[in-house]
């Protein structure tokens, strides 16, 4: 059965959302939308999910592996408990737009133009980035003489006037700020918010949503992210730290006492949090820190056409996109014996039906563990890479390290606070950028 690229909101209500391996997880109640200004993509940011026990839960759009005709399947079953509360910026369907009067200038529909028509359904479209974008809304025009029910007409997302970050006609400059991160670099967030005074700082990050701050934490210098995450909710620091990618959270940790670190870890879900401690257990100065043990690793049998799929995928980091892992079972780190890599470009130029297995670079070293950040740097210099394998003793793969990794250790320590030219303002840089 194939996957749903086009669904209403009203369709998805009620919906059954399962786990990867078909357990019930609940039902849906609502999806929560970012709405962008005029002229820019507004899109869906997760759904609101009822647990069993009634606790209605936000699962990110993200998180979604398929939707069926019949239920929702979800890439994993570990989800945030944390009862559902809607942020600034953030909007609901059902609650929020559904019932609400709009205007629409849609071409095809002169006769509701300068009429004020109710929203009956918003529309959601998969993009070709998994984003769900907000592409058609569903309308009520004005009820006809004599008619027991009022026309239903379906108008382009573009052509509908009157909603913002802050509601159906209502205007909120922290709504409106928040929305407007969604079309920055997280590296330029995290710059405007080291700018701000620390309330204004916290109050944003509190209004973020996990995965959203959790990127721009990435950004930020060390002791900076430390402070700002421990402004938050004890178990939202722990929720936000799963989002991140396991090598930050180690950085991020080291920089809290050690009581702290060891409250959020537990807090933590133990899928989650077992990379970060064996990433913590390495000396700050080597590659066994510097890693990320989620690189792209795939069996012997895996074909080309399966490995270029999975290299698609954008929540990779091109970095990290550049080069396939190919060991023996098990493909988690640390994994069976490593047994070589595969290039992007080489996938590029291999019939579809290939196994990856036949077309290995086998003579590529790997780095250790144990090694220090300039041998890493050789390492990258020497063989032209901008990521590369990590290996134990004993040949299983631990990971791999990235360059854009290595540099920001490399730099000095305060290299983010200066931006990218050290001598030009973060403001003359952003517009020129």
């Amino acid at each position: 059965m194939s996957a749903v690229t086009r669904v209403y909101s009203g369709r998805l209500s009620g919906m059954v959302v399962r786990g990867p391996d078909m357990d019930t997880i609940g039902r849906v109640r609502d999806v929560v939308v970012n709405i962008r200004p005029e002229g820019h993509t507004s899109r869906a940011l997760g759904l609101v999910v009822e647990l069993v026990n009634k606790r209605r839960i936000f699962v990110p759009m993200l998180r979604i592996a398929a939707i069926e005709p019949g239920d929702i399947t979800l890439v994993t079953g570990s989800v945030s408990i944390r009862s559902f509360q809607p942020r600034t910026g953030e909007l609901t369907i059902m609650g929020d737009l559904v019932g609400s009067k709009v205007h629409t200038d849609e071409p095809e529909l002169e006769h509701l133009h300068g009429r004020a028509v109710e929203i009956a359904d918003v529309e959601l479209e998969r993009s070709r980035t998994r984003d769900w974008v907000l592409s058609r809304v569903a309308v009520f025009g004005s009820r006809q003489r004599f008619a027991r029910s009022r026309e239903l007409f379906t108008v382009d997302w573009q052509y509908v006037h009157g909603i913002s970050a802050a509601g159906v006609g209502l205007s909120n400059s922290l709504a409106d700020t928040i929305a407007a991160f969604e079309d920055m670099r997280p590296a330029d967030v995290a710059n405007y918010l080291h700018s701000l005074p620390a309330t204004q700082r916290n109050q944003l990050a509190n209004e973020l949503g996990d995965d959203r701050l959790a990127d721009i934490l990435q950004e930020m210098p060390e002791d900076h992210q430390a402070e700002l995450l421990e402004t938050l909710d004890i178990e939202r620091a722990a929720d936000v730290l799963e989002e991140m990618d396991p090598d930050d959270a180690a950085d991020i940790l080291q920089e809290l006492p050690d009581n702290t670190a060891e409250v959020l870890l537990e807090l933590m879900d133990p899928e989650e949090s077992a990379p970060v401690r064996r990433l913590m257990s390495f000396s700050p100065d080597t590659v066994g820190a510097l890693m990320t043990p989620e690189p792209l690793i795939l069996s012997p049998q895996t074909t080309v056409a399966e490995a270029l799929a999975l290299a698609r995928n954008p929540e990779l980091p091109t970095s990290l996109a550049s080069l396939i892992f190919v060991v023996r079972p098990p493909t988690a780190t640390p994994t069976g014996r490593y047994l070589g890599c595969v290039h992007l470009q080489k996938l590029l130029r291999e019939p579809p039906s290939t196994l990856i297995s036949g077309i290995l670079d086998p003579d590529l070293p790997p780095l250790y563990a144990d090694d220090d950040q300039e041998t890493a740097a050789r390492y990258f210099a020497t063989y032209n890479l901008v990521c590369g394998p990590v290996v134990d003793e004993d040949n299983h793969l631990l990971g791999a390290v990235a360059v854009d990794d290595l540099l920001d250790h490399l730099l000095p320590e305060n290299w983010r606070e200066h931006g990218l030219r050290p001598h030009t303002p973060l403001t003359e840089e952003k517009n020129h950028g």
